[in-house]
This record gives structure tokens, C-alpha cells and sequence, in this order.
């Protein structure tokens, strides 16, 4: 099984095709996702720190376009499937923002 280490978090492992955005809930890290994984608010953002997270889809290519994000290192966890070891940190978390988490991505 892959390995996600969250900088600040520590590392666990993650089922292959698993969603990052749930990866890192279920694993204790209080990530925002206010749009519920539908890839149109970017609050699941984060820092890729290592490791390859795949390519990016259409969705996700387009909302960062749209919302001017240009640094190839940060990605929609709610849009990435786990296939590989990665170092990741989150940068918007529920603790930091104040903010209500939003509504459960789905699988």
C-alpha cells in the first residue's frame, strides 16, 4: 500500500485508489473540502513535497486555471487517487481557517 507522510502529521498507509481529500480525514488530518470533493473551491489544496500523485485531470487542470493557481507543486487532494508514495502538506486546514470542513467527499 502506498504511504502519505503530511508534514506535521506523520505518515500512514492508504489503499490503493483511495481519494487523498479522505485519505487525509480519515487519518486525522482536519482538511477543508467546503465544495465536497467536486473540484470548484480549492480549499483541499495542497503542497506536493515529494513523491508523484499522477496527472491531473481535466476538472482540476481547468479550476486551477480559473483560479490562477500556476505552481505545478499544489493540487486538488479531492481530485487525486493514491497511487504512489508522497510527502504532502496541507494548505487549508478546518483548525488554521475556522471554518466548517464542508460536506464529506465521495469516495
Amino acid at each position: 500500500m502506498p504511504k502519505i507522510e503530511v508534514l506535521g502529521k506523520g505518515t500512514f498507509e492508504v489503499a490503493e485508489g483511495t481519494k487523498l481529500v479522505l485519505a487525509l480525514e480519515d487519518n486525522g488530518v482536519d482538511i477543508l473540502h467546503r465544495c465536497g470533493g467536486n473540484a470548484r473551491c480549492t480549499t483541499c489544496r495542497v503542497e506536493v513535497l515529494s513523491g508523484d500523485l499522477g496527472p491531473m485531470g481535466e476538472a482540476e487542470a481547468k479550476l486551477r486555471e480559473a483560479k490562477g493557481i500556476t505552481d505545478e507543486k499544489i493540487r486538488l487532494s479531492c481530485q487525486i487517487r493514491v497511487v504512489s508514495d508522497a510527502s504532502v502538506k496541507p494548505l487549508m486546514t478546518v483548525s488554521e481557517s475556522g471554518m466548517d470542513a464542508g460536506p464529506r467527499p465521495a469516495e
